[in-house]
């Protein structure tokens, strides 16, 4: 009995969706720890440290994540990264099941799960310990409980909302858009006659009251998150990284072959008179998408509001397909099987950290990635060359040495691969090591890393070249500005005043 349950359960369409999900987290388990933390890891890493209820560059459910890792996996770098493969997993199982609740059948059910596995973000997302990592599953679990209401009618579901809005909210600030999507397609559908009752109010006041610590830590530091997202912000603009946001949702927040489904989700939602119940996801994807063109956010910023449009999709789809013959049926189905198992193949070659290291394949992945998997490389080298300065120096200046990275990747880097060579834990003025100080007593002595000389000369009456980085790896590594390691002595300053001169934001 007990095996033909378990046989019945796997042949069932949850059975089915939990077996595609649990193939996505071993896919990543198993190619996970082919390079080295990446450099906002390695700052993660660091956070997760020194627990709070916020940091300067995000609220506190990420780094505290990663504290869970370390506690189980030690800095095993796949244990580090088993959260975001799981992460990916459940965004795979939530939009398979959101499809279920809009009345897809198994297949399209899958359809709506695949169309997430070949969207690169979530193949980056499921291989990299980030906050978009974990913002890319509370938006589709938003998405889901919406559903969930607008299915059963039964308004409890705005508890489990306001919880998840809450959850995204402590995780990364981009869920405001898609709340601000929740209360427009609530205004903006029947579903607004739910304000009338005690439930949405309840769930706005638990969310409330999940994210006051944060509120408070923000309060108490002067709301130090703003000052750095508004230097990021106007950074991006700077660079160009929010040119082309439209353009981009058709490849790089989705993929380009999952754009007609996501068309159709539209379709469904706005035009079809079966789709006019759940009117209120199109309204939500609306809203967060004029609100984050006209803020000039980042493409991917968008991309956790796709799932919902792929189950919606999916189900617009099926009920074109029926209207066809059979022959025709099999020929499509034949086609989108094939579309989706080539577009992940090709997807996931140049996503997933599988191309052998200094290769064309490796060189090319790197550029399409933006550099993240040249952010992997260089950090052992990071330590071994600090290791090499300090022993340069004669005991009494070793005994009074500060560790000074310009970057928040160099002061992880140091602490995690520090101690293997005894060296003291780093120092920085970037985010929220700014806050962490600079030791008492101050050191004396400091060795450099990321500063040119000029900068140093500036700050400091003696600086001298003790070092180079072993540069095969680390000269893949953008976010390692120099490989030029100094030791510098007799700031020009007192340390209070050097230190409000080192404060920046990254």
């Amino acid at each position: 009995m007990t095996q033909l349950k378990i046989h019945r359960f796997v042949a069932s369409d949850i059975g089915v969706l939990l077996l595609l999900a649990s193939a996505r987290v071993l896919l990543h388990v198993f190619t996970n720890g082919r390079y080295g933390f990446h450099r906002d890891e390695l700052l993660t890493l660091d956070n997760a440290r020194y627990l709070a209820w916020g940091y300067v560059v995000y609220p506190p459910v990420t780094p505290f994540l990663a504290r869970v890792e370390l506690a189980f996996f030690g800095d095993s770098l796949t244990g580090f990264r088993f959260f975001p493969a799981l992460s990916q997993g459940l965004v795979m199982l939530l939009t398979g099941l959101s499809a279920r609740a809009l009345g897809a059948s198994r297949a399209a059910q899958v359809v709506a799960a695949l169309s997430v596995a070949v969207s690169g973000h979530a193949l980056v997302s499921g291989w990299f310990l980030s906050y978009s990592t974990f913002d890319y599953l509370w938006w589709t679990l938003v998405a889901y409980f919406v559903i969930r209401l607008l299915k059963s009618e039964d308004p409890r579901w705005w508890v489990a909302i306001g919880l998840g809005i809450a959850a995204g909210m402590l995780t990364k600030y981009t869920m405001g858009f898609l709340a601000l999507g929740v209360v427009g397609g609530t205004l903006l559908t029947p579903t607004r006659r739910y304000l009338k009752t005690a439930w949405p109010w309840i769930g706005v006041v638990l969310a409330l009251l999940v994210m006051l610590p944060h509120f408070v830590w923000q309060f108490h530091n002067h709301f130090v998150t703003f000052s750095f997202l508004k230097a990021i912000h106007a950074r991006d603009i700077r660079w160009g990284w929010t040119d082309y946001f439209l353009l981009n949702q058709l490849w790089k927040s989705t993929n380009p072959v999952t754009v007609p489904l996501w068309l159709a989700g539209l379709w469904y939602l706005f035009v079809r008179p079966d789709g006019k119940r759940y009117r209120m996801l199109g309204w939500m994807y609306a809203f967060s998408l004029v609100a984050l063109f006209l803020a000039r956010g980042r493409d991917y910023y968008l991309a956790g509001a796709y799932p919902m449009l792929f189950a919606a999709g999916a189900v617009c789809s099926e009920k074109w397909l029926h209207t066809r013959d059979e022959s025709r049926k099999l020929a499509v189905r034949a086609t989108v099987a094939s579309t989706l198992a080539i577009s992940f193949l090709c997807t996931a070659a140049v996503t997933l950290p599988v191309a052998p290291r200094y290769s064309r394949w490796f060189r090319f992945a790197d550029q399409v990635n933006g550099g993240s998997f040249g952010y992997q490389l260089g950090w052992p080298e990071l330590a071994d060359a600090t290791a090499l300065a300090r022993d340069s120096l004669p005991p009494n200046e070793q005994a009074r040495l500060g560790i000074l990275a310009q970057d928040d990747g160099e002061t992880g880097a140091l602490n995690l691969f520090g101690p293997a060579h005894r060296l003291p834990s780093a120092i920085s003025g970037m985010n929220s090591n700014w806050f962490r100080g600079y030791g008492d007593p101050p050191p004396e002595t400091v060795i450099t890393l990321g500063f040119d000389r000029d900068f140093l000369e500036l700050h400091f009456q003696s600086c001298e070249l003790v070092a180079r980085l072993a540069m095969r790896d680390a000269a893949k590594n953008n976010s390692i500005a120099t490989d030029s390691v100094f030791v510098c002595r007799r700031p020009r300053q007192s340390w209070p005043e050097l230190w409000q001169q080192l404060r920046s934001y990254g």
